[in-house]
């Protein structure tokens, strides 16, 4: 174990802190604790990885799920082609999708990305994997809704 001097301990206290600040956040205001619970509580699930990004560099600014669903290759239901998450972010467009992610049909994967509702320049991409999975067009509304609970995403008038 390391021991830091206590001559030591202002610069680097001094430090984090300024690496802390310059990292991305979500908008303003957005509670990222509050933005997990909504997000637990709409699709929680062990196999979901969902990410909030610039749309135009793929930035994420949030993660939700573990780094290993987000970073392993699915199936992109319009073609043989595997990609994680982050790859999806990086041009995301607006779209959900299903389909087997097993050779034999076992399990599936359902992605849902798009823009962030009132929140010009981030967009999201959620990919959810399993024998259970919900179809892509339920994770989309799922994934709103949570927005909109978090206070992300406007609610919409009635």
């Amino acid at each position: 174990m390391f021991r830091i001097s206590g001559r030591m301990t202002g610069p680097i206290m001094v430090m984090a802190l300024g690496l802390g600040a310059c990292s991305p956040h979500l908008a303003k205001g957005v509670d990222e604790a509050a933005l997990d619970a909504a997000l637990t509580r709409g699709i929680g699930d062990p196999n979901t990885c969902v990410l909030v990004g610039k749309a135009s560099t793929g930035e994420v600014l949030h993660r939700y799920g573990a780094y290993t669903v987000c970073a392993r290759p699915w199936p992109v239901c319009s073609g043989p082609v595997l990609k994680t998450a982050l790859d999806r972010l990086r041009g995301a467009g607006e779209t959900h999708a299903s389909c087997a992610s097993t050779a034999d049909g076992a399990r599936q994967v359902a992605w849902s990305m798009g823009p962030v509702e009132g929140q010009p320049g981030l967009a999201y991409v959620a990919v959810m994997e399993g024998p259970n999975t919900p179809p892509g067009i339920v994770i989309t509304e799922r994934i709103k809704s949570a927005f909109r609970r978090a206070g992300l995403s406007p609610v919409p008038a009635p």
